[in-house]
């Protein structure tokens, strides 16, 4: 039987991005960290690869941050990563409507007193500011209460805002989506004015910016990432964890160590006996078209009455995201492929409509199903022992399950760690 750890140290389980803020934190407060991962890569869900379709590398998802992401831009910030991505001058967000061929952009103004709605070339077209502030019914909504409820579903409003809104940052749809959890992004962004509006996009990837200098920055304080290692069997003693299975290894946790589990949610209930965690999942779906010409400065457009939902272009890839999707999943590559690069080709001006190389990705269970009923399951950073914590954007953040949830979990988890 082998023992590992030394006294003091933090053993992460998983190296996604919630599993390496925790670590990120750690390190800079000088604590020794050990990651294990079940893969032979970190990220998670957030990751960059080769795509042998392509012939280059691709991202696994759109993922969009914004400036005002906070909890991601201080992580960034600390493992150098900042320069990493675009960002515009100002905050725009284009959308095209398929059904009249319109397209509009809505451009936040400066200041939390959105004095914007005033200049109709700046809000959704056809709706008046003060149709806008139907929007602040979501500040007095009980967290009973679906996106849908608060507002007026025959509107343009809700058509071409809202609910692209609320499946883009909720992955699930507005009629289920909980209010509660689109108030705090809305606060984070739109409630504090363009500059924190505007969209930051990885120049390379979603790994070289978030995965890749998170791990140097662990290892070059002296900590450890271990691939290819599948934690279980965890042994409890009392109000502590004693030790854990690694792969055929024993490891017994030393009097000061600590763990942190940040492992999807199935896997940390199969872990933690009487965990409580969401049961129902979304998937989302993404298409990656390859282009002839590559584009000077990444974009991205909104899509209504389509079936893309964002279009994302950067260098030599066009990237179709599709969230909340319930019917496109169960599709093969080939006919999602057909259905969406139509769609590419219109927005883009492209004449040519054949079908170039593409690479589809499906995440059956991308994100959990952020309704009022799954969102009361999310559980807390903290568990019946002292000695552990777990992390994912499915614990109970206060945000939904994004970027931002993922760094704010790890950032919980290695702040509960340094309280003890």
């Amino acid at each position: 039987m082998t023992t590992v750890g030394g006294a003091g140290a933090v053993h992460i389980v998983g190296a996604g991005l919630a599993g390496l803020a925790a670590g990120v934190a750690l390190m800079r407060a000088g604590l020794t960290v050990i990651v294990y991962e079940m893969a032979g890569h970190a990220g998670g869900r957030c990751r960059s690869f080769h795509a042998q379709a392509l012939g280059r590398r691709i991202d696994n998802g759109n993922h969009l941050m914004l400036s005002g992401n906070g909890q991601v831009m201080s992580y960034l910030n600390t493992i150098g990563a900042l320069e990493t991505l675009w960002q515009p001058r100002e905050a725009a967000f284009a959308f095209v409507d398929f059904e009249t061929t319109e397209r509009w952009s809505i451009r936040p103004g400066r200041g939390a007193i959105p004095f914007w709605l005033c200049d109709k070339s700046r809000r959704v077209p056809g709706v008046t500011a003060f149709q806008h502030l139907a929007a602040l019914k979501l500040l007095w909504a009980p967290r009973s209460a679906s996106v849908a409820d608060c507002f007026d579903t025959s509107s343009p409003l809700f058509k071409m805002f809202v609910e692209p809104l609320t499946i883009a940052v909720l992955n699930t749809d507005p009629h289920e989506a909980a209010a509660s959890l689109l108030v705090p992004v809305l606060r984070q962004t739109l409630g504090r004015g363009e500059a924190a509006c505007r969209p930051c996009i990885p120049m390379q990837g979603l790994s070289e910016s978030l995965i890749d200098p998170a791990l140097k920055f662990i290892r070059a304080g002296g900590g450890e990432i271990q691939f290819h290692k599948r934690v279980r069997d965890f042994q409890f003693a009392g109000d502590r964890l004693d030790g854990f299975s690694l792969d055929a290894a024993a490891v017994t946790l030393d009097k000061n160590d600590t763990v942190i589990v940040a492992t999807p949610p199935d896997t940390a209930a199969d872990l933690l006996p009487g965990l409580t965690v969401p049961q129902q999942h979304r998937a989302i779906v993404n298409a990656h078209f390859s282009l002839d010409k590559a584009v000077l400065e990444p974009g991205f457009v909104g899509v209504i009455n389509g079936r893309s939902q964002w279009i994302f272009v950067r260098d030599t890839i066009a990237s179709v995201t599709i969230s909340a999707a319930t019917e496109l999943v169960d599709f093969g590559p080939e006919k999602i492929a057909s259905l969406l690069w139509p769609e590419v080709c219109q927005v883009l001006g492209i004449p040519d409509c054949a079908l170039p190389p593409f690479r589809i990705i499906k995440e059956k269970r991308a994100t959990i199903a952020q309704t009022p009923k799954q969102e009361a399951l999310r559980p807390p950073t903290g568990t019946p022992w002292k000695n552990l914590f777990i992390a994912g954007d499915w614990t109970a953040t206060g945000l939904p399950a994004t970027i931002e949830g993922a760094v704010l979990s790890g950032n919980k988890a290695a702040d509960a760690v340094l309280q003890l």
